[in-house]
Formats: structure tokens, C-alpha cells, sequence
């Protein structure tokens, strides 16, 4: 890592802190913002009423999570949408485009996202043989300690199809298993941003807010998270972001 990098990622990292968790010091009394930090244990805990428990969240709490990234193409115009809004965020990353895009994956890491891993290849788990399960999570997190430098605290399967293989696994790592209480299927191609908005609302209006699924490789997920975010504001809610102990 060259001398002027560093310095630049651990000034974001600073101005997150000294912002109160905002990405952007220059965000007003009119941006969305992050209203409150979660703090969670590393511990073989899942969280997501889909499929698990739900996190201690108030009614009307929302946390941003966005999947399969990083890609050039679109994440950097997520991060600028957030950025703007004062939001943090957690992306759950593959293995594969992490190591692609190494750069990127530090970039969403110092302005201040949290981020965990959702599998080295996007694989429905179910449909293969429990040591290629064990040996995608292998490799998944061999990838996360290269960019990194760390071990990742969280982990979403790819379709949220979870196993008992690879939950065993990670609850012997004790890594905290992410599910979604609300998603608007933005991987679905040709809607348009009033479509996604809409479905976000009615979306969270029936799980009264929660983990809300997001894609960060989705073009119309970029095009349309400005308006998602002025969208979370006008309806009152609140971004939490999600972070865990070292």
C-alpha cells in the first residue's frame, strides 16, 4: 500500500468517526444520516426475520445491507449516493470481485461501511456436495484476509439458501449468519426507480422496518438509491448501522 493511500483511507476513516458514523461532514439537517450504531458481538448468532431472529431494533430502525460486490460499474455510485446522504451501510461481498476489485472493497471499507462476505462464488449451496460448501467458505474467507488484513465477523449465503453444512461451519467460527426481514428484488431487470421505491415502502410497512436487501452490482440499484434514501426520509425512518466487536 503506497504511503498517500494510507493516509487518505485512515483520514476517511477519521472523518467518519468525528461525524458521528456520516461518510460526509458537509451533510445537513436535510440528509437521511445514521441515526445510531449497533454494536454486535462475534458470535454464532443470525439475525433476520426471513429465516431467523430479528436484530434489537426499535420499529421504523432500517439497516442497508447490498450484495455480490464490489463492480466498478456501480458501487462507486452507490457509495457516493450514501455518501451524500450521511448513511451508513454493510455490503456483503464475494469472494471473486473482492479480490478483482481490491481497491474498491477498500474504499467501501474506509468511508465507513461495514462489510462481510456472502460467498467466494454466488452458489445456491444446496445443490453441492458439503466439501465444496466447506471449500467455497474456505476460500471466501482466505480472499476477505487478503484485502482486509482481518477475519469477517458476518456472513449472508448467496439466495439466502442457507445449509446445515455451512451453518455448522460458521457457528464453529462463530460468525453471525446476516438473513433480510424486507428486500424490493432490485435484481430484476427493467424497473424503474418509482417501482423500487414503492415496493420499498410497502415492503418495510410490513415488516415495520428491519435488515432491507439491496444489491450493489445493480445499475437501477445505483440509478435509484438517491431516491430510496430521500424515500426513507420522507417516511421517517432511521438507518442503523451495523458493526461488530474486534
Amino acid at each position: 500500500m503506497g504511503c498517500g493511500r494510507f493516509i487518505l483511507m485512515v483520514a476517511a476513516v477519521l472523518v467518519s468517526s468525528l461525524t458521528g458514523g456520516h461518510a460526509d461532514a458537509a451533510c445537513d439537517a436535510t440528509a437521511l444520516g445514521t441515526s445510531r450504531t449497533l454494536t454486535l458481538a462475534r458470535e454464532a448468532a443470525a439475525y433476520g426475520t426471513a429465516q431467523h431472529g430479528a436484530l434489537p431494533l426499535a420499529p421504523g430502525e432500517v439497516v442497508l445491507t447490498f450484495d455480490d460486490g464490489p463492480r466498478p460499474e456501480s458501487t462507486p455510485r452507490v457509495l457516493q449516493a450514501l455518501r451524500s446522504q450521511c448513511v451508513q451501510a454493510t455490503f456483503f461481498m464475494n469472494g471473486e470481485p473482492l479480490l478483482q476489485q481490491r481497491e474498491l472493497a477498500r474504499q467501501v471499507q474506509a468511508e465507513g461501511h461495514s462489510v462481510g462476505m456472502h460467498g467466494y462464488r454466488h452458489l445456491a449451496f444446496g445443490e453441492h456436495a458439503a466439501d465444496e460448501q466447506l471449500a467455497d467458505l474456505q476460500s471466501m474467507q482466505e480472499a476477505y484476509r487478503t484485502v482486509f488484513g482481518t477475519e469477517a465477523a458476518a456472513y449472508r449465503f448467496p439466495y439466502l439458501a442457507e445449509t446445515p453444512v455451512l451453518l455448522g461451519a460458521l457457528k464453529e467460527r462463530r460468525i453471525t449468519v446476516m438473513s433480510v426481514d424486507a428486500g424490493i428484488e432490485d435484481w430484476v431487470p427493467g424497473q424503474t426507480l418509482q417501482i423500487l421505491a414503492d415496493r420499498m415502502v410497502e415492503r418495510l410497512a410490513g415488516s415495520r422496518g428491519g435488515i432491507l436487501l439491496l444489491h450493489d452490482v445493480q445499475d437501477q440499484t445505483a440509478d435509484a438509491l438517491p431516491l430510496l434514501l430521500q424515500t426513507l426520509k420522507a417516511k421517517g425512518y432511521r438507518v442503523v448501522h451495523l458493526v461488530w466487536d474486534r
